[in-house]
């Protein structure tokens, strides 16, 4: 639909003249305030949020949605850090409850998928104190040397901010050792919520915000890409969901390193927040909603389906988003064991594509940096089963 159909719609649709006017903001590709933010959250629908949202990521990628084919490698879930919202880790003192992978087994793990086309590999785990800076530098190394044009994205800013300080590295030094051994990117996990109002409740012997802005802001300076993150649904309020993308805004200003943000649905199911309720489905697709449209200076906005799930998933492709993930091929723990829509959270190629074109988007498989590996667009999967049988 065009700009001046949207407009003509949302003029009839919407009697409030802030919403109008944020709206006004929206078609003429201004910035939006922080209260404006808040006022979409408690004012706006959800159709008029899904609009603009939709208008935003239209203008940026059309149909596109993009996946990625790849695999997680979760060396521990053993962690000196007691998050409150963590379904996940084990204390260190009850170490026996948890998995710790050798090297090796992280190495046979990436060759295992020798001769499949994966282009990436994601490593994030607890925080292990024998599982240092040095140890994994030498884990890096040992993937390069292996399967060199494997992308290596790893390591929270939670992780990071660990091995330095314990190598007694500047958060540059530690850096640039890791990116030497082979690190390509980070993921955007350990950011919950950087308020300090909230992030003292949930997390508070981790690092903090400016800790986690501070190691993205050193890999974006060593020409690394990143992604950043939002754990959102559990005890904040929608002045703190808009905080914490402010810093990231203002970050991305500075340096644009980021390629995606990634909201994160709080679960509560085996964590000691169990009490506090899930948000509902219309809150997820608010909350992805309004990301696209505060965080103008983001290129992607990614859900990641195995938290949501499947369906879920599809829905927010109405809602901003353009990315939903990648294959992930059942190599991740961190959502099942918290209640996830997804408890064995895999699926091929043709799933993917499948998934996507049922809500009428253009399946595209991309690398970590959004280099198009292949257009899915025209793909007849029953035609290439049959060719290759006949073959």
């Amino acid at each position: 639909m065009k700009k001046e159909e949207l407009q003509g719609l949302l003029a009839e649709a919407v009697t409030d003249k802030d919403l109008k006017i944020i709206a006004e903001k929206i078609f003429n590709k201004e910035r939006i305030t922080d209260k404006d933010a808040v006022l979409l959250f408690e004012k706006g629908s959800l159709s008029f949020l899904g609009t603009l949202a939709n208008f935003i990521r239209e203008d940026l990628h059309g149909d596109k949605t993009y996946f990625n084919r790849n695999f997680h490698i979760e060396p521990t879930n053993v962690c000196v850090f007691a998050c409150k919202f963590c379904s996940y880790s084990r204390l260190y003192a009850h170490r026996d409850e948890g998995w710790e992978l050798s090297m090796q087994q992280m190495l046979d793990i990436v060759k295992s998928y020798d001769g499949k086309p994966i282009t990436e590999v994601h490593i994030v785990g607890g925080v292990h104190p024998k599982m240092n800076l040095d140890f994994f530098c030498e884990l890096l190394q040992k993937i390069k040397q292996h399967r060199p044009g494997l992308h290596i994205k790893g390591f929270t800013a939670v992780e990071l901010d660990y091995m330095f300080r314990k190598a007694k590295l500047s958060v540059e030094e530690g850096m640039t050792k890791m990116h030497d051994a082979g690190l390509d990117s980070l993921p955007g996990g350990g950011a919950e919520i950087f308020h300090p109002e909230i992030r003292q409740q949930i997390s508070d012997d981790k690092v903090n915000a400016d800790g986690w802005l501070h190691i993205h802001e050193a890999a974006h300076n060593l020409g690394m890409h990143t992604n950043a993150t939002m754990l959102y649904g559990h005890i904040e309020n929608y002045s703190h969901r808009i905080d914490h993308m402010r810093r990231l805004r203002e970050l991305q200003d500075k340096t644009h390193g980021f390629n995606t943000f990634i909201p994160l649905k709080f679960r509560n199911q085996n964590n000691d927040m169990s009490d506090v309720a899930e948000s509902s489905i219309v809150e997820d697709m608010k909350m992805y909603a309004v990301a696209r449209i505060y965080l103008d200076n983001f290129p992607h906005m990614k859900a990641y389906w195995p938290m949501l799930g499947r369906q879920n998933a599809q829905l927010t492709l109405s809602f901003g988003v353009n990315d939903i993930d990648g294959t992930i091929d059942d190599s991740t723990k961190i959502y099942s064991m918290a209640g996830s829509e997804e408890q064995n959270p895999a699926m091929t190629t043709e799933e993917l594509v499948t998934l996507i074109k049922q809500v009428k988007r253009t399946p595209v498989e991309r690398d970590t940096l959004y280099n198009v590996v292949k257009d899915y667009s025209e793909t007849d999967f029953e035609k290439e089963k049959f060719d290759v049988l006949l073959n």
